[in-house]
């Protein structure tokens, strides 16, 4: 008896040793992963590697660290009990004198910073101060595509999180129970998936000031059906088989028999799809902040570039940087998928 349980408790771990073998093999999906991670990441540091503040000043002695503190002008020699700005040639004067030095980010703007101080027009074309230019207000491109990045991942991880919690739990309650359950469940989601997403986004967005948890809402109240239906099957086919009988037989409760027996047999086509799910995800923010319904106006969001790449035309830096960005991204996942649904088909080698 110990010894089959023991063999029991060990196959999940081999299948799963022999999953991630073959996806190392596939090494564009798993080049992606890494390079993905990586940007992520980095991302999550945009504080650090773009921002208008210093991240280290020495004056007279003394070091402070603006990119965790609000000083005002007074502390550096200034005349303004107001927050120093960073920006300005008088401040930077001020702390670059006397022996005095500041150490600012890679990218020494933030996703709201002016520049006001160039000599080109906006949209400013890319240069030596702006490596990808400046959109029509005189904000950083590269700056707002950093920051523009990290909400748009961070967004699809709460909404594929919530999706696939709603979905699975959903689609776990109608092939399990199967019958009357099953049949007004599908009624149920026929009709709430007929309903015109786009419309009530228009509604809603009329109704209600624009935030990023108003669309995280109104999007995974429609963004589990899809998967509900593959663990539905899932569900509807491992419900009577032998090990789930033995279950039964054995007195576990139809939540244990669910949760912890039919759920991990059925997780293989909820994990294939999270990445195409995220993709898809990232894709509604840009579509929606591009067409003005999604987050408000200040917001880094990389819809948002795209819109003022069609308003300015011959501002072709910020359509093509964004571009890239987005298309980047996407392939990247798109990899990271294709790889993921090929690991967890156990008919390969």
């Amino acid at each position: 008896m110990n010894i089959e349980s023991t063999i029991a408790e060990n196959k999940p771990l081999k299948e799963s040793s022999r999953a991630w073998k073959r996806f190392k093999a596939n090494k564009r999906g798993y080049y992606s992963l890494w390079l993905f991670v990586v940007l992520f990441s980095l991302s999550l540091f945009a504080e650090i590697l773009s921002n208008d503040k210093p991240l280290l000043v020495s004056y007279e002695g003394s070091l402070y660290m603006p990119v965790l503190k609000t000083y005002p002008e007074t502390t550096f020699g200034g005349d303004f009990e107001t927050e120093a700005d960073y920006v300005d040639p008088y401040v930077k004067q001020l702390l670059n004198s006397n022996g005095n030095w500041a150490i600012y980010p890679p990218n020494p703007f933030r996703y709201d910073t002016i520049n006001y101080y160039s000599p080109l027009p906006n949209p400013a074309a890319p240069s030596q101060e702006n490596l990808l230019g400046t959109d029509d207000r005189g904000r950083d491109v590269l700056a707002r595509l950093i920051y523009g990045f990290r909400l748009s991942v961070l967004f699809a991880f709460v909404l594929t999180i919530i999706g696939v919690a709603i979905g699975v739990i959903a689609g776990a309650i109608q092939g399990y129970f199967g019958g009357r359950i099953d049949l007004y469940s599908q009624r149920v989601i026929e009709i709430w998936g007929s309903m015109p997403e786009l419309y009530l986004l228009i509604i809603f967005a009329s109704l209600f000031e624009p935030s990023i948890f108003l669309l995280i809402i109104l999007l995974s109240v429609f963004g589990w059906m899809g998967l509900a239906d593959y663990v539905r099957a899932e569900f509807l086919r491992g419900r009577n088989m032998e090990y789930v009988k033995a279950a039964r037989a054995l007195g576990l409760s139809n939540r244990a028999i669910m949760f912890r027996h039919l759920l991990p047999n059925s997780m293989t086509p909820v994990i294939t799809f999270l990445p195409f799910r995220i993709s898809g995800a990232i894709l509604a923010l840009t579509s929606l902040d591009f067409l003005g319904l999604g987050v408000p106006p200040s917001t880094p969001s990389l819809g948002e570039l795209l819109a003022q790449g069609k308003e300015n035309i011959e501002a072709w830096w910020l359509s093509m940087s964004t571009f890239v960005v987005l298309v980047g991204t996407l392939m990247l996942l798109i990899f990271i998928g294709e790889a993921l649904r090929e690991a967890l088909d156990s008919r390969r080698g």
